[in-house]
């Protein structure tokens, strides 16, 4: 199997980044060193702006004007959902639990939002209100997610210790679910997010952000 290209390796603005998202523009970036998010423009590798979140930031996407986190809240690390507004911070009175109080990787498809449970190995698709309609099967434990052209791109890994990581296709549109391992990842990878040309994950424990094609 292929191992994915590495165009841009970055050094992060911020210790350990974990979530990613991107909205057309914005590089949006979420270090649980830090708990806050950093707005960071793609081109110059310039930080617009941060924002403070409640707790650590597992997992991020754009829906519409805004982006949803899934925030770990409380001493338990309880996991919610929590929505954001670029330059006006996080709405505590909306977040909405995740399924079982876990989730790692959210993305959206432009009508619900997908979270993903690790060690489940699902994925699960919620409506406004958190509850949970269609569940997605994973072949391994998932660390990061994006939706391109209606179909599922999934970061994932058997072993989180090691550096066998999978760039996974999973197509759910159908009646027989279709996936597919479409390349390696040779390091320990965290979050997945798209551009339109390159996707984009982080080498946490190195501190770096990497832009890469398969």
């Amino acid at each position: 199997m292929q191992m994915i290209t590495e165009v841009l390796r970055l050094p992060s603005p911020a210790p350990r980044p974990q979530s990613l998202a991107f909205d057309g523009q914005t590089l949006w970036m979420g270090s649980i060193a830090t708990n806050r998010v950093y707005e960071i423009d793609p081109v110059r590798w310039t930080v617009r702006a941060e924002t403070q979140a409640p707790g650590p930031i597992w997992g991020m996407t754009v829906v519409g004007d805004e982006l949803r986190a899934i925030v770990g809240e409380e001493n338990d690390d309880l996991r919610s959902i929590l929505p954001l507004v670029p330059g006006h911070g996080f709405r505590l009175q909306q977040r909405i639990p995740c399924p079982e109080n876990t989730g790692s990787q959210l993305a959206y498809d432009g009508d619900r939002l997908y979270v993903s449970q690790w060690y489940n190995k699902r994925i699960l698709s919620l409506d406004e209100h958190g509850h949970v309609g269609t569940v997605i099967p994973t072949p391994r434990g998932i660390c990061g997610q994006v939706i391109v052209s209606g179909v599922f791109y999934i970061l994932n890994t058997d072993d989180e210790d090691s550096d066998d990581y999978y760039i996974t296709r999973i197509d759910a549109r159908h009646t027989t679910l279709q996936t597919e391992d479409v390349a390696k990842v040779p390091f320990a990878a965290r979050s997945l997010a798209y551009d339109g040309q390159r996707f984009w994950t982080n080498h946490r424990e190195q501190h770096e952000i990497i832009a890469f094609t398969v």
